[in-house]
């Protein structure tokens, strides 16, 4: 799982970094977008069945993993071929890797274990790239 490994940390260092990657920035771009922002992506893993694999990246123990075909019915095929469009990547790519940046982003964005505010989500993230874009400097 190299590649994977490398595509999260990656773009996860590019996003919490302050650098860009279409990827993670797309996945913030969509979580934002989301009817109900966070609060309603978090909805929709709950309404799939997934209620507690998000809930531990909610929470403040270890994040559960998440499958390229879990973020496929989470999601939906289109929301991933649109994030893999943007990215540049094959949608198989992109699935995989939005499986593995989508636990550790969630879990960034919810630091006190609870989902904040729609309107609060994108001020978090932009404060999180400021505070890590410093420690990364």
């Amino acid at each position: 799982m190299g590649l994977l490994d490398n595509l999260e940390n990656q773009a996860l260092g590019n996003v919490l970094g302050g650098s860009s990657n279409p990827l993670a920035a797309g996945i913030l771009q969509m979580i934002q977008n989301q009817p109900g922002g966070l609060q309603g992506m978090v909805q929709s893993f709950h309404d799939k069945g997934m209620g507690g694999v998000v809930s531990s990246w909610v929470g403040s123990g270890a994040n559960t993993p998440i499958t390229s075909d879990q973020v496929h019915q989470v999601l939906g095929s289109d929301q991933v071929k649109a994030l893999a469009a943007k990215a540049g990547i094959n949608p198989d790519v992109a699935g995989a890797a939005i499986a593995q940046i989508l636990p550790g982003l969630v879990d960034k964005l919810t630091p006190n274990g609870s989902v904040p505010d729609q309107n609060n989500v994108l001020a978090m993230a932009t404060n999180m790239l400021k505070n890590l874009g410093t420690k990364a400097s």
